[in-house]
């Protein structure tokens, strides 16, 4: 028999770091996501604000329509979502639409992030964890401001 092998929230966490990497190459704000549906990988994306000229191409967004595709239906209630930084105001509204059952991020955005205006943005059932691999996150993100200074 087969053992099912469960990962950690680290585990999908540095999967959404190599997506921020690929923002960063690409010069974009290194933002990366990931839907994770039944312990399985079904959306990768990350920032493409600066390459589609849309404000609204945050990483999340990016993944929630690529996990809609992927299910075909737009509620993803037995979903995780990871992401390398704290989802923004915009983002925590489309995560509550989508219904999602949880969001792991990894660095706390004290400026725009969402808690800063309180957890009833998100769906009353959405679970939320902070912090996890918080220092790659927050590093990568310093090391591409740094570099436009």
């Amino acid at each position: 028999m087969t053992e099912l092998k469960l990962f950690t929230d680290e585990y999908f966490m540095k999967k959404a770091l190599e997506q921020a990497q690929m923002a960063f190459n690409r010069n974009e704000v290194p933002v990366g996501a990931l839907v994770v549906f039944g312990n399985q990988i079904i959306s990768r994306a990350y920032n493409l604000t600066e390459t589609l000229n849309d404000v609204t191409a945050h990483a999340e967004m990016q993944a929630f329509t690529a996990a809609a595709d992927f299910i075909g239906g737009k509620y993803l209630s037995d979903c995780t979502l990871y992401v390398t930084l704290e989802p923004c105001v915009m983002c925590a509204g489309a995560a509550y639409w989508t219904q999602l059952s949880k969001i792991v991020f990894g660095a706390f955005d004290p400026k725009r992030g969402f808690s800063k205006t309180g957890h009833q943005l998100l769906h009353p059932k959405t679970e939320v964890i902070g912090g996890i691999l918080e220092h790659e996150c927050s590093q990568l993100l310093q090391t591409f401001f740094k570099n436009k200074r």
